[in-house]
């Protein structure tokens, strides 16, 4: 018997990873409300003496990183999560490629408060459960809405919780890591506190920017990378252009590429 066409067995292919990704989000939809039912339990029985949150929070790692477990076509690989565990209370970063990355970073199960745009947390459940673990919103374009999220990212620093973000702002469209906005490393200069890099590589291939299909099988890694001193750097420039560079070179090391760059510090 002969192969079946290549066109066929591409067009095959695509159509078994089309009803895989949808399959995927009729249990994220199905599942949300049960889940976001346990946070709620979860939350009324810590809060009264666990003013961070931290069982509330490690409970969302585990809701969110039941997906990535569940989903065959995804696996996921974490390496260097000991050096969060040592570092204390860090501005967390990491470069951002799909909608997944929020899913799998929660495969850290270590203690941060998301910094995430307004509109996600009218989301019903996944939201909810957002504004419940009083992760720190942002208005987008709105600059005194960006001096209040600064000042609650500080809060949660002095109160001993790691904050995560975004720097680049958005979603790299094509997986390389674009230009740094200033705010984590105001944070970290401003808060006397280590940035801790975190890589990730293969969440493109898991959902592209523009779409809800998975593009590919995804090998998802996330590298957690050494704790960085801002008190080394002159300036925040000079923090955040050190720091890039840094990524970059990481990114280009799990590629198997290298990128030779000359730094300042």
């Amino acid at each position: 018997m002969s192969a079946a066409p290549r066109w066929r067995r591409g067009l095959g292919d695509r159509i078994g990873k089309t009803a895989a990704s949808y399959a995927l989000w009729a249990i994220i939809m199905l599942t949300c409300p049960i889940f976001f039912i346990g946070a709620l339990l979860v939350w009324a029985v810590t809060v009264p003496f666990d003013r961070r949150l931290r069982a509330l929070h490690l409970y969302s790692c585990a809701w969110a990183s039941f997906y990535s477990y569940i989903f065959p076509f995804w696996s996921v690989r974490v390496r260097g999560r000991a050096r969060l565990r040592d570092a204390g209370a860090v501005v967390i970063i990491s470069n951002h490629q799909s909608l997944v990355d929020i899913l799998v970073l929660f495969r850290l199960y270590t203690h941060y408060k998301w910094v995430s745009k307004s509109e996600i947390f009218r989301l019903p459940f996944v939201g909810w459960n957002m504004a419940l673990n009083r992760y720190i919103r942002i208005r987008r374009g709105d600059s005194a809405d960006a001096s209040r999220m600064m000042v609650c990212c500080g809060e949660a620093l002095e109160s001993g919780s790691s904050v995560m973000m975004f720097p680049e702002g958005t979603r790299s469209p094509d997986g390389e890591i674009r230009s740094f906005k200033h705010g984590a490393f105001t944070l970290a200069v401003r808060h006397h506190v280590p940035i801790v890099p975190i890589v990730i590589d293969g969440t493109l291939d898991a959902l592209p920017k523009y779409g809800l299909t998975m593009r590919d099988a995804a090998k998802i890694r996330i590298e957690v990378l050494d704790p960085i001193d801002p008190a080394r750097f002159p300036t925040v420039d000079a923090l955040k252009d050190h720091v890039h560079e840094v990524m970059i070179d990481a990114l280009a090391a799990m590629r198997g590429h290298t990128h030779v760059v000359t730094r300042s510090a």
